[in-house]
């Protein structure tokens, strides 16, 4: 999967089969990948209800230029919904459906602008002083610190990690506004 993916259980315990389910299905997002910077995936289970169970809700957020798409699906009176999957096919559903809204009121001018992230990976990392160094596709070296790293990624940040970043401009030159971890590292070159 190319698009940043988080995925937080709340009320259930993460199951691995469901969590699977949500990357499958958000993996079908890559063919927007240059719309779309992150997305986060939270499964709640509402409360039990006397017959049905524990009734589940999806809210997914996706992250484009923008502003970000958020889809919440929770009807308490769907008895499809006390199954989690069912509730996490719905919400991606519409997610689809609002990504593919999201494009086509944006026209042409998607076309016209180049991708608002760049790829690299990281070349210098200091864990200590949270910071390092990203060296893009394009051949430029930038700056990011801990605070650029969406969600807890520094962590699991090493040197060969693939990410994605909105290069931004400060007082200091070119530095990384945002990055997000793809993947596991590859070997540095």
């Amino acid at each position: 999967m190319i698009v940043p993916l988080q995925i937080t259980f709340k009320g259930l315990e993460p199951s691995p089969a469901l969590e699977a389910r949500i990357r499958d299905r958000a993996a079908r997002l890559d063919r927007f990948e240059d719309d779309i910077m992150g997305c986060h995936v939270t499964i709640a289970a509402l409360h039990r209800h006397q017959q049905r169970g524990f009734l589940y809700t999806a809210t997914i957020e996706i992250f484009a230029p923008g502003g970000p798409i958020v889809v919440s699906h929770d009807n308490p009176r769907d008895p499809a919904h006390a199954d989690p999957y069912v509730t996490v096919r719905d919400a991606f559903d519409a997610a689809v459906r609002r990504v593919e809204d999201h494009v086509r009121t944006r026209g042409d001018r998607a076309a016209l602008r180049p991708s608002p992230l760049a790829r690299g990976r990281i070349t210098l990392l200091d864990a200590a002083a949270g910071s390092g160094v990203i060296a893009t596709d394009d051949g430029q070296d930038i700056a990011f610190d801990r605070t650029s790293v969406a969600g807890d990624a520094f962590d699991r940040l090493r040197v060969g990690s693939k990410v994605r970043l909105a290069p931004a401009e400060d007082s200091d030159g070119l530095r990384a506004g945002m990055v997000y971890l793809l993947d596991t590292p590859y070997p540095a070159s």
